[in-house]
C-alpha cells in the first residue's frame, strides 16, 4: 500500500460509520508486515501538511506496531520487520521528536523507548553521537536530544552492575554538554515555560543516571559542584509567579513547580545514599564527608526556607511538602543535622507539621463533595507515599523515638493544651480543626504513649475526656477521628470494663452514621474492638446488626479494611457464624462481582478495587474455614461461589488465582462428596498449570489431591473428561520440561503419590509410564529434595504393587541404578550427623513401606543378597522414623507446656518496654546504625553449614496432609510382612537370621516389641474413639 493509499485507509479509520472503520482496521492489518508499512505510518506522523487526526490514528498505529513486532517475544522467533526497514527509521524518527507536537512527541517517545531497549547499543551506535551533535545546537533540536537522552538513561535507571556499563559511556560523553546547556537555561532572565520543559527533562536524565550508582565521573568536586550549584540555585529561586496557574490542581502539575519537585527528588536521593558515613563504602567515604560538609546543611536550610510558605499561608504543592519533610525526618537521627534543626524546632513542629496534620479546607470540600473519594484517599498506602500529612505523621514519630528527651514532652503539652481550650470555649469557637490535629496525633504515637509513664496510666481516662465526647459531635469528621483513635486504643487495659464497653458501643454506632467516611473508619475502628473483646457475649448479642451494616457498607465502598474486620468478626466466632454463613458468602459474592465489573469497566480505575475483590475471595476462604466442621453448608454455598471459581480459574484471574484455589480447596475437602460441578473445574485448574500457572502449582497440588483422594472412584472410571489421561498429560509435560526448575517441580511426584497411594491396585496401567517420566527427572535433578521426592514416587509403587514395579525396573534397565541411588540416599548424613534425605516422618514411612513390600517377594524376584540389603536397610530406617515421632511428639507436649505456664504478665512487659523506651542520648542514631552494620555484616558472611542449599522448610511436614497410608503402621506392616516370609519360606528368614550380627538381632528384636506395643495403643484408639460417637 503506497503513502497515499494509506493515508485513505487511516482516514477511514476515523470515520463514524462502524463498517467503514472495520474495513480500515481489516486492511491496515492486512497490510501491516508489507515491506515500508512502518516507514510511511511514520512519513504520515511527522508530515505537517496532512491531517491532524489522521496523523495521530498513524502514531497510535505505528507505535503499537513497533511495540508488539519490533523485537521476538521469543528466542529463535522468526522477524516479522524487514531490518531495511527498521534501519530507515531508527535514521529519520529522532530528527522528528521536536518538530511534532507533544501529543504526537508521546507516542513516538513510546516508540523511541522500545527501540532503545531492543537495539542499543549494539544495533544503534549512531544514537549517542546524534544527542551529542544536537546538544551543541542553538536550535529545537536540543529539546529532541534531551528527549531522547532521558528515554535512554532511563533505560538504564534500575540496572545495575554489567548490565549498567552502557551508562557510563553516556554520562562520560554527554554530562559536560548537559552542564553547559543546564547552565545557559539557568542563567536566562525571565525564562519562558519552554526552558522549564528543558530543566526539566536534565532533571529527569540526572535523576535515572544517579538512582542506583552515581557515575564516578560526578565524584570528581569540581564536577559535582557545578551540578550542585545549578541545583541549589533552582531550589532556591522563587517560581515565576507570571503564567502561575490559580487552579490548585493544575498549579501542582504546573512545569516551575515539577522543576522544583525534580530538584528536591535529586537531592533527597542524593542524601540518603551519603547522608550517613556509617553505612559508606570505603570508595565512597571521601565523597560523602564532602556531601555532608558543603551540602546537607545548605539543602536543609534552603527546604526549610520553601517550608516557610506554609506559616505565611503561601503555595507550596503537597508532594514537594511532602518530600522536604521526608528529609527533615531524616535528619532528626544525624547529630550535625539535629543541631542545625534544633534552633527552628518549635517553628517546625507548632507552626507547620502540626497545621499540615490539621483537617483542612480541601479535606472539607472532599468531604462534602465527594466522601466516597475522601475514603479512598484516606486508605490508598499510594496517597500516604505522596501527602503531607503523612509526612508529618512521620516527622513526630520520628522525633519522639529518636529526639523524645524534651520533644515527646513538650508535644504532649501542646496537644493537651488543645484538648483543654477545646473544652473550655464556647460551642461557635471551639477549635474543631485542631481538635482533629490533636487527636491524629494521640492515635499516631499510640505505641510511644502506651509504654512510657506517665502517660501509659492515663490514656484510659483521655480517651473518656477527650475522644469519647467526639462519637456525638455535630462536626462529621470529628465523629470519624474519635472512631479512628478509638480503634488504636482498643487494646489497652481497661481498669474499668464499662469504659470498654461504652467506647466500643460508640463505635458500634458509628456504623449507622450519616456521614460515609465515619461509617468506614467505624468498621475500622470495630476489628481493633472484637480483636480486644476478652467476652464475646458484648458482641454476641448485636452480631446480625453488625452484619447488616457491614453489607450495607460493602455496597457503598469498595474497601479492603472493611473485609478484614469482616474476617475479623468470622475468626473470633468461629462455628458461631454457621448460621450467617450462606449469607456471608452470598453477600461477599455479590461485593466481588461488584469490584470486578467496576475494574473491567476502567481500565484506569485505582487498585482499591482489585484490593478489596481480593479480599471479599479471602473472607469467603474465612468463613469456609470457620464452618468446616459443617459439611451442609459446603452444599448450601456452591452455587453462589461455582460462578466465581469458573471464571476466575482461567487467565481472567491470574490476580487473584491463590485466593480462588484455596476456597477450591475448601470446597473439596470439607463438602460431603464432590459434585459433577465441582469436578467440571477440573479442566480449567488444568489448562491454567499447563499455559501459564507453573507458579501456583504448591497451591493446585491441594484440590488436586482433594479430588483424587476423596472422589477416587470418579476420577478412576470418568472418561468424558478423562481425567486419568489428563493428569498423565499435564505432569509428563511438566516433568520433561528441562526449563522448569527443580523447586517448581515439587508438586509433580507429591501428586503422583497421591494417584499410587489412592488407587491402590486400579491403575495398574500407569505404574510404567509414571516411573518412566520419574526416572528420567530423577537423572536430571540437581536439588536433593526433589530427588528425595520422586524416589518416593518409586517407593510408593513398590508398595503399590511391588512385583509390577520391581519387573517395569528390570524392564526398563534402572533396576540397580535406583536401588544403589536410594540406599546411597538413606546412608548420607550432613556434617552435623543428620540425615541429608528423606527427613519429614513421611518420607521415612513411605519409603518404609516401600521397602517392606519388597522384602514380601519371593526369593526368585528378590535373592538373598538383596533380601538382607533391604532388610537392615528398612530396620535402620525404621528406628530413625520411630525416634523422630517420639521427638516431634515431645516437642508438643512441651509447647502445650509453654502455652500453660509462659503467660507473662502484660504490665511487666509494658514496664519492661517503659524501660527501653527511656530518654535517648543525643546520638540517637548510634546504636541503630551500630546494628544496621552488624546486620550488614552478618548478611554478607552469612553460609550454610550443610552440604546442599534446602532449606530444612522443604522438609516438615504438612500437618494437614492426608492419605490411606496414615493408617498403615509401618512397625507393624514390617513384622507382619516378615512373619509371612517366615511362614512361607522358612529356610530363607533362617539365611537371613543367620548373617544378621548382634546390632541389627538387637534393632530387630526392638521393632518387634515397638510392633506389639503399637497394635495395643491403636486397638485403644479405636475402642476410646467409638465410644465418643
Amino acid at each position: 500500500m503506497d503513502l497515499a493509499g494509506l493515508t485513505v485507509v487511516l482516514r477511514a479509520a476515523l470515520s463514524p460509520i462502524p463498517d467503514e472503520r472495520k474495513a480500515a482496521e481489516e486492511s491496515l492489518n492486512q497490510f501491516q508486515y508489507t515491506p515500508l508499512h512502518m516507514v510511511r505510518l511514520l512519513q504520515i506522523v511527522v508530515d505537517g501538511t496532512c491531517d491532524m487526526g489522521v496523523r495521530q490514528v498513524a502514531s497510535i498505529h505505528f507505535k503499537n506496531f513497533v511495540a508488539k513486532n519490533w523485537s521476538p517475544d521469543e528466542p529463535g522467533e522468526a522477524q516479522k520487520v524487514l531490518e531495511t526497514d527498521k534501519s530507515m527509521v531508527r535514521e529519520n524518527i529522532l530528527g522528528f521528536v521536536a518538530q511534532v507536537p507533544p501529543l504526537l512527541r508521546a507516542q513516538l517517545g513510546e516508540c523511541i523507548k522500545t527501540i532503545i531497549q531492543a537495539d542499543y547499543p549494539e544495533k544503534w551506535p549512531s544514537l549517542l553521537h546524534w544527542i551529542k551533535c544536537n546538544l551543541l545546537s542553538q536550535d529545537q533540536q536540543v529539546l529532541g536530544a534531551l528527549y531522547v537522552l532521558r528515554v535512554l538513561a532511563r533505560k538504564y535507571e534500575f540496572k545495575s552492575d554489567e548490565e549498567r556499563i552502557p551508562l557510563y559511556a553516556v554520562v562520560e560523553e554527554t554530562f559536560p554538554l548537559l552542564l553547559n546547556v543546564f547552565n545557559k537555561l539557568v542563567q536566562i532572565v525571565n525564562p519562558t515555560i519552554e526552558v522549564a520543559d528543558l530543566i526539566k527533562l536534565i532533571c529527569k536524565i540526572f535523576w535515572s543516571s544517579i538512582y542506583l550508582e552515581i557515575p564516578r565521573q560526578l565524584f570528581d568536586p569540581n564536577v559535582f559542584g557545578a551540578w550542585m550549584a545549578l541545583f541549589l540555585n533552582i531550589l532556591e529561586r522563587p517560581v515565576p509567579l507570571e503564567g502561575q496557574p490559580s487552579d490548585p490542581d493544575v498549579k501542582k502539575s504546573w512545569t516551575w513547580w515539577k522543576v522544583k519537585k525534580w530538584t528536591i527528588h535529586i537531592l533527597n536521593r542524593l542524601y540518603t545514599r551519603f547522608g550517613d558515613l556509617k553505612l559508606q563504602k570505603p570508595e565512597s567515604k571521601a565523597f560523602a564527608q564532602m556531601f555532608q560538609k558543603n551540602y546537607a546543611g545548605r539543602i536543609l536550610g534552603c527546604y526549610l526556607q520553601l517550608l516557610n510558605a506554609i506559616r505565611i499561608g503561601e503555595y507550596l504543592p503537597d508532594r514537594v511538602t511532602n518530600l522536604i519533610l521526608q528529609y527533615l525526618s531524616s535528619s532528626i537521627s544525624k547529630t550535625s543535622m539535629y543541631q542545625l534543626l534544633q534552633p527552628q524546632l518549635d517553628i517546625i513542629l507548632f507552626e507547620i507539621v502540626f497545621p499540615l496534620m490539621c483537617f483542612n479546607d480541601n479535606d472539607q470540600k472532599l468531604w462534602s463533595e465527594d466522601p466516597h473519594e475522601y475514603v479512598r484517599k484516606g486508605y490508598d498506602i499510594i496517597e500516604d507515599l505522596y501527602s503531607p500529612r503523612t509526612a508529618s505523621m512521620d516527622f513526630v514519630s520520628e522525633l519522639v523515638r529518636k529526639r523524645g528527651k524534651g520533644n515527646f514532652q513538650k508535644f504532649i503539652h501542646f496537644i493537651v493544651d488543645i484538648f483543654t481550650r477545646y473544652n473550655e470555649a464556647s460551642v461557635e469557637f471551639k477549635p474543631y480543626r485542631q481538635k482533629d490535629g490533636a487527636l491524629l496525633a494521640i492515635g499516631t504515637l499510640c505505641d510511644k504513649l502506651k509504654q512510657t509513664e506517665p502517660y501509659k496510666s492515663e490514656l484510659e481516662r483521655m480517651l473518656v475526656q477527650h475522644v469519647l465526647p467526639e462519637f456525638t459531635s455535630p462536626i462529621g469528621h470529628l465523629r470519624a477521628k474519635a472512631a479512628w483513635v478509638a480503634g488504636q486504643y482498643a487494646h489497652i487495659n481497661f481498669s474499668d470494663q464499662n469504659n470498654f464497653r461504652r467506647v466500643f458501643h460508640c463505635v458500634v454506632s458509628g456504623l449507622r452514621d450519616p456521614e460515609l467516611p465515619v461509617r468506614v473508619d467505624s468498621v475500622f475502628a470495630l476489628r481493633s474492638f472484637v480483636e480486644a473483646c476478652k467476652d464475646l457475649n458484648e458482641i454476641r448479642p448485636i452480631l446480625p446488626q453488625l452484619l447488616d451494616e457491614f453489607f450495607k457498607l460493602m455496597n457503598e465502598v469498595e474497601n479492603e479494611d472493611l473485609v478484614f474486620t469482616l474476617e475479623t468478626i468470622v475468626d473470633k466466632f468461629g462455628e458461631e457464624m454457621a448460621p450467617y454463613a450462606f449469607g456471608l458468602c452470598q453477600n461477599l459474592a455479590a461485593a466481588f462481582w461488584r469490584c470486578l465489573d467496576a475494574s473491567e469497566s476502567d481500565d484506569e480505575a485505582d487498585d482499591a478495587g482489585a484490593l478489596a475483590a481480593v479480599g471479599c475471595l479471602r473472607a469467603i476462604s474465612t468463613i469456609l474455614e470457620s464452618v468446616s466442621g459443617l459439611p451442609h453448608l459446603f452444599v448450601q454455598v456452591e452455587p453462589t461461589l461455582l460462578p466465581i471459581m469458573r471464571k476466575m480459574l482461567t487467565t481472567d484471574g491470574q490476580d487473584v488465582f491463590e485466593e480462588v484455589l484455596e476456597i477450591v480447596s475448601y470446597m473439596t475437602f470439607y463438602s460431603p462428596t464432590i459434585s459433577l460441578e465441582m469436578w467440571s473445574l477440573w479442566p480449567l485448574i488444568m489448562d491454567a498449570l499447563g499455559d501459564w500457572a507453573i507458579d501456583f502449582f504448591d497451591n493446585i497440588l491441594v484440590p488436586l489431591d482433594n479430588y483424587i483422594s476423596r472422589s477416587t472412584s470418579h476420577y478412576l472410571t470418568c472418561k468424558d473428561p478423562d481425567y486419568q489421561q489428563s493428569l498423565w498429560n499435564t505432569l509428563s509435560t511438566i516433568m520433561s520440561d528441562r526449563n522448569i526448575d527443580d523447586a517448581d517441580m515439587e508438586p509433580a511426584p507429591k501428586l503422583i503419590e497421591v494417584v499410587f497411594q489412592n488407587c491402590k491396585g486400579q491403575v495398574d496401567h500407569w505404574v510404567e509410564p509414571y516411573l518412566r517420566i520419574t526416572i528420567e527427572r530423577l537423572r536430571q535433578a540437581e536439588r536433593s529434595y526433589l530427588k528425595c521426592l520422586l524416589m518416593l514416587v518409586i517407593a510408593d509403587a513398590l508398595y503399590y504393587n511391588s512385583s509390577l514395579t520391581l519387573g517395569i525396573l528390570h524392564k526398563l534397565g534402572v533396576a540397580t541404578e535406583v536401588f544403589n541411588l536410594w540406599f546411597q540416599m538413606l546412608l548420607e548424613v550432613k556434617k552435623s550427623g543428620m540425615r541429608a534425605n528423606f527427613k519429614r516422618e513421611h518420607d521415612k514411612k513411605v519409603c518404609c513401606l516401600g521397602l517392606t513390600s519388597l522384602l514380601g517377594l519371593p526369593a526368585d524376584q528378590l535373592p538373598g543378597e538383596a533380601f538382607e540389603r533391604v532388610f537392615k536397610a528398612t530396620l535402620e530406617l525404621l528406628v530413625s522414623y520411630k525416634e523422630q515421632v517420639a521427638e516431634a511428639k515431645k516437642q508438643d507436649d512441651a509447647e502445650v507446656d509453654d502455652d500453660m505456664d509462659g503467660i507473662e504478665d502484660d504490665d511487666e512487659v509494658e514496664e519492661e518496654s517503659d524501660k527501653e523506651m527511656g530518654d535517648d542520648a543525643e546520638d540517637g542514631d548510634e546504636a541503630d546504625s551500630l546494628k544496621l552494620q552488624k546486620l550488614a555484616a552478618e548478611a554478607r558472611g552469612f553460609q550454610s553449614n550443610d552440604e546442599d542449599d534446602d532449606s530444612d522448610d522443604d522438609y516438615s511436614d504438612d500437618e494437614e496432609f492426608q492419605s490411606p497410608i496414615d493408617e498403615v503402621d509401618p512397625f507393624i506392616f514390617f513384622i507382619d510382612t516378615v512373619q509371612a516370609v517366615q511362614a512361607s519360606d522358612p529356610a530363607r528368614f533362617q539365611n537371613l537370621t543367620r548373617t544378621l550380627d548382634f546390632h541389627y538381632q538387637a534393632l530387630a528384636s526392638g521393632v518387634a516389641q515397638h510392633a506389639e506395643q503399637r497394635r495395643v495403643e491403636i486397638e485403644k484408639e479405636k475402642l476410646e474413639k467409638a465410644a465418643t460417637q
